[in-house]
C-alpha cells in the first residue's frame, strides 16, 4: 500500500519532487496563458479541454448539485428492499412456467406453498384431541383471506403428509398474490397460528416462508455488512493515502453510488421484478469500484500537486491521464455486467440493472464530482496525515514503488518459470469445479436455526416421498377417465417414480402429482422430468416442480451462455486494442482474465457444495451450487479483473509510448500500479468479506468467491502471471495489422497524450515527460 503514495504523500514530499521534476509536465513545455495555462503560469504544461473546463468552472455548483441529488436518491430509494422479491431463478418462457402459472389458476391446491408442521409431543397424529385440534387449525386457516387449497393429512389420510414416526403431520396451503401480497398475508397470519395449540406445536414453513425469511435475512445482514464495511475502509484508506481528507473523498464517491443506485432499482420495481440479493452488488460494488477510481483519481492529483501544479491545472492533467483509464475500466466492468441481461431469469438480470447503475455512477462521480472536490480543496487534500503520528521522519517515497520494481524485474528474469508455476497452480486450485452439481436454492440457504429451514429439515428427515418435491403434470385438452387412467399408467411404470397420484380433473384439464425415488432435484428427478416429457399422452401435458424448473434454468443457462461469453470476450477484446493498439494484449487480457478465475470456482465447490469449512463458515450445504450463481460470479469477478487489468495496462503503454522499451515499460507499470492495485483490491475484498457474513449462503458464496478472486487476480495475475507472459511476448506484444493500426491511431484512447511538439533530445524521451518517475530514480 506504501506504493500508493511513493509520489504526493503530503507537504512534506512536494519540494523535493518539485525539485527533482522538470518543468515541463503534461504535454509540452511550460504553457502560457493563451494556451491554457493558469495566470499565475503554474499549469501543468497542457492546455485544460472543454472537458476539464465544464467539470472544474464551478465547482460548488456542482457539488451543491449533487448534494441535491443524493438527498433525492434518499426519498426516492426508500423502501426498495420491501419491494425486491426472493426468487427469479425460473426462466419465464419455459415449459414449468406455464405449467405452474396454469395449475396457480386452475388448481391452487396442487401449488401450496404453505406448510403448517404440526407436532403431536409424544401422542400420534391419530389421536382423538391431536385429530380434533388439527383439524380446527385446517378449519380456522381455510376461512383466512388471501389463502386457498387448504388441505392436510387428517383430511386426506395422505401418508406423504405424515412422518414416519407418526408424531408429526402436515396442513398444507396456498397464499395467493404475488411475492409481496404473499409476504403480508403471512405476517398476518404468522403470529396467530405459531406456538403451542391445544395438544400440539406448530411451527410454519413452506416456499412463502422460505422466501419471506431470506428476504429478511438478507435485509438484516446488508446493514450489518455496511456497518462492518464502512469503518474498515476507511482505516485503510486513511492507511493507503495518510491523509484524513483524501480517504473521506473514496467513501463520498461510494455513497453517493449507492444512493443512487437503490433509486434506480427502487424505479425498476415499478416496470420489473427486481432480486433483494442485488442490493448485495449494489453496496459491494459502490464502495469498491468508488474505491479503485478514486485512489486512481486523487492518487493522480496528489502527484501533480506535489511537481508544483496548481490544483486547476493538477485536475486538468489528471482527467486526461487517470480520468481516461477510469473511463475504461468502468466500460470494461460495466460490459461484463450487461451481459446478465441476455438471460431471462430476473435474479441475472437484476444484478445487471444494479451493477450497471453503479458503475456508471460511480465512474460519473469519480469524473465529475471529485474534481469538483479536489479543485476546491487543492493542497489541503493532504490534510490531517494521520500517519505521522505513527512514524519519524519523512517518508522515503521511493521504497514501496522499488519493491514492485524489483519483483517486476525478477519475474521477468525468470519468465518460463513464473508462467508454469502460476499457471499450473491456478489450474489445479480450479480443478475441484470440475465435480460441480448445480442444484436449485432452497431453505438450506437459511441459518440452521430459521424457522423455514428447521420446518423443511423435519418434513426431508421424516417425512416419505418429499412432500411438496414432487412432480406436477398438467393435462390439458378433452380427454376420457379411460385415457387419463392409461396415460397414468405409463407414467407410473417410469422406472424413477415412486408414486402417482391423481388425476384431478376440472373441464378440459388435469393434473397428475409424480413423487420421485429419491430428492426432489437429485439426478434421478432430473431424468424423470425428461422421460414425462417424452411420455406419448393423446392429450398436451406440461410438467413443472422443483426439478422440471432445474432443468429448465439449467437449459436456459446453456443456451445464453455462449452468448453471453461471447459479447463479453468481443466487446472486452475491442476496448482493450482501443486502450492499447495491439492485437495480442486484449487476447493476452481475456485469457488471463479468465484464468484468474479459477480460485474462485474451485474454491465454491470445494466448500459450498462439499461442505468443507462449513462448520467454520456456518453454512448448511445442500450438496449442489445454485445454477444461476457462477455465471453471476464469472460477470462481476471477471469485470473486476479487468478494471485492475487496466489500470495496469494503460501504465505499460503510456511507458512504452515514451521510450519504445518493452521490458522497461512492464517493469514500470508494475512498479507505478502495483501498490495501487493491490490496496484497491485490499479495500474490495474487505467489502466482500464483508457481504460474505451473512446468514444467507448464498450471499456469504458470493462475498467470500468475489473476494478470492480479487485477491488472486490482483496479487498472483498481475504482479506475477502479467509481467511474465508480456516478457515471453517481447516487442511482439504490440504488433497490429497496419489497418488496425491506423484505425486505433484514428479512435483509441490511452492514458496520457501524444506529444504536442517535436522530439525531446535524446536524454529525454519524446512526448510527454513522465511525472510517476519517483524523484529518487529521476535523480
Amino acid at each position: 500500500m506504501s506504493e500508493v503514495n511513493s509520489a504526493g504523500d503530503g507537504p512534506g514530499a512536494a519540494p523535493d519532487q518539485g525539485k527533482s521534476e522538470p518543468a515541463d509536465r503534461g504535454a509540452g513545455a511550460g504553457p502560457t496563458p493563451a494556451e491554457g495555462g493558469d495566470a499565475d503560469g503554474r499549469g501543468t504544461g497542457a492546455r485544460l479541454g472543454g472537458w476539464t473546463r465544464f467539470v472544474t468552472a464551478r465547482p460548488r455548483l456542482s457539488l451543491l448539485v449533487a448534494l441535491l441529488l443524493t438527498a433525492l436518491a434518499v426519498v426516492a430509494g426508500s423502501g426498495v428492499a420491501d419491494r425486491l422479491g426472493s426468487g427469479g431463478w425460473e426462466d419465464p418462457t419455459a415449459e414449468s412456467t406455464y405449467a405452474t402459472k396454469a395449475l396457480e389458476r386452475e388448481f391452487p391446491a396442487s401449488q401450496s406453498n404453505l406448510l403448517l408442521l404440526l407436532h403431536a409431543g409424544g401422542s400420534s397424529v391419530d389421536d382423538p384431541a391431536v385429530a380434533a385440534e388439527a383439524k380446527r387449525v385446517t378449519a380456522r386457516l381455510a376461512a383466512e383471506p388471501g389463502v386457498t387449497g387448504v388441505g392436510s393429512y387428517w383430511q386426506s389420510g395422505s401418508p406423504a403428509l405424515k412422518s414416519r414416526d407418526g408424531h408429526e403431520a402436515l396442513i398444507a396451503a396456498r397464499i395467493t398474490g404475488d411475492e409481496t401480497a404473499a409476504a403480508d398475508t403471512l405476517d398476518r397470519l404468522a403470529p396467530s397460528y405459531r406456538g403451542r395449540s391445544g395438544p400440539v406445536e406448530v411451527e410454519i414453513g413452506g416456499p412463502v416462508a422460505v422466501r419471506h425469511e431470506m428476504q429478511t435475512t438478507i435485509r438484516e445482514d446488508l446493514t450489518r455488512a455496511e456497518l462492518i464495511a464502512l469503518p474498515v475502509t476507511l482505516l485503510l484508506l486513511v492507511m493507503v493515502f495518510g491523509s484524513a481528507i483524501a480517504a473521506l473523498l473514496p467513501l463520498g464517491v461510494g455513497i453517493f453510488a449507492i444512493l443512487g443506485t437503490n433509486a434506480v432499482l427502487r424505479g425498476l420495481t415499478e416496470v420489473t421484478d427486481v432480486s433483494v440479493f442485488a442490493m448485495n452488488l449494489t453496496t459491494a460494488l459502490g464502495l469498491g469500484l468508488a474505491i479503485d477510481y478514486a485512489l486512481f483519481i486523487v492518487r493522480r492529483f496528489r502527484e501533480e500537486l506535489a511537481t508544483g501544479a496548481a490544483p486547476r491545472a493538477a485536475v486538468g492533467t489528471t482527467l486526461r491521464t487517470a480520468g481516461r483509464t477510469v473511463l475504461f475500466s468502468s466500460l470494461t466492468v460495466a460490459v461484463s455486467l450487461a451481459a446478465m441481461l441476455l438471460f431471462p431469469q430476473y435474479f441475472l438480470r437484476s444484478f445487471a440493472y444494479a451493477g450497471i447503475a453503479v458503475v456508471l455512477l460511480a465512474a460519473g462521480a469519480a469524473l465529475i464530482l471529485l474534481p469538483a472536490a479536489l479543485v476546491l480543496l487543492g493542497h489541503r487534500v493532504n490534510a490531517l496525515d494521520l500517519r505521522r503520528l505513527f512514524r519519524r521522519g519523512a517518508p522515503r517515497a521511493a521504497e514501496g514503488g522499488a519493491a514492485w520494481g524489483r519483483t517486476a524485474s525478477l519475474v521477468m528474469r525468470r519468465a518460463p518459470l513464473f508462467v508454469v508455476a502460476t499457471t499450473a497452480g491456478l489450474i489445479v486450485l480450479g480443478l475441484p469445479f470440475l465435480g460441480v452439481k448445480f442444484g436449485t436454492a432452497d431453505d438450506r440457504q437459511l441459518p440452521s436455526t430459521a424457522e423455514s429451514h428447521v420446518v423443511q429439515q423435519h418434513i426431508r428427515d421424516g417425512f416419505p416421498g418429499s412432500p411438496g418435491g414432487g412432480l406436477e403434470v398438467l393435462a390439458e385438452g378433452p380427454a376420457t377417465a379411460t385415457q387419463y387412467a392409461e396415460y397414468g399408467k405409463r407414467i407410473a411404470a417410469l422406472p424413477e417414480v415412486q408414486r402417482v397420484d391423481g388425476p384431478l380433473v376440472k373441464g378440459d384439464a388435469a393434473y397428475f402429482t409424480v413423487l420421485p425415488e429419491g430428492e426432489a432435484v437429485d439426478e434421478g428427478a432430473q431424468r424423470l422430468v425428461g422421460e414425462l416429457r417424452a411420455t406419448h399422452a393423446p392429450f398436451a401435458t406440461a410438467v413443472t416442480g422443483t426439478a422440471a424448473v432445474l432443468v429448465d434454468s439449467k437449459d436456459a443457462i446453456g443456451d445464453r451462455l455462449p452468448w453471453a461469453a461471447g459479447f463479453i470476450a468481443i466487446v472486452t477484446l475491442l476496448l482493450v486494442f482501443l486502450l492499447t493498439g495491439s492485437v495480442l494484449i486484449p487476447v493476452q487480457a481475456v485469457l488471463l482474465n479468465a484464468l484468474s478465475l479459477t480460485a474462485m470456482f474451485g474454491a465454491v465447490v470445494w466448500v459450498f457444495q462439499d461442505g468443507h469449512l462449513s462448520g467454520l463458515l456456518d453454512f448448511t450445504s445442500s450438496g449442489s451450487i445454485e445454477t444461476t450463481l457462477p455465471v453471476l460470479m464469472f460477470c462481476v469477478a471477471f469485470g473486476l479483473s479487468m478494471d485492475y487489468g487496466v489500470f495496469l495496462l494503460s501504465r505499460i503503454k503510456e511507458e512504452y509510448d515514451h521510450t519504445g522499451d518493452h521490458q522497461e515499460a512492464v517493469r514500470f507499470g508494475l512498479q507505478r500500479t502495483g501498490g495501487l492495485i493491490t490496496a484497491a483490491a485490499v479495500i474490495l475484498a474487505v467489502v466482500m468479506v464483508a457481504i460474505g457474513t451473512s446468514r444467507v449462503a448464498n450471499t456469504k458464496m458470493l462475498g467470500l468467491g468475489i473476494a478470492l478472486a480479487v485477491l488472486m487476480d490482483a496479487m498472483v495475475v498481475r504482479s506475477l502471471l502479467v509481467p511474465a507472459v508480456m516478457r515471453l511476448t517481447g516487442r511482439a506484444t504490440w504488433w497490429a495489422p497496419g489497418p488496425l493500426r491506423r484505425f486505433h491511431d484514428r479512435f483509441g484512447l490511452s492514458e496520457g497524450e501524444a506529444p504536442a511538439a517535436a522530439p525531446a533530445p535524446a536524454t529525454e524521451p519524446a512526448g510527454e515527460p513522465e511525472p510517476d518517475r519517483d524523484p529518487v530514480e529521476a535523480r
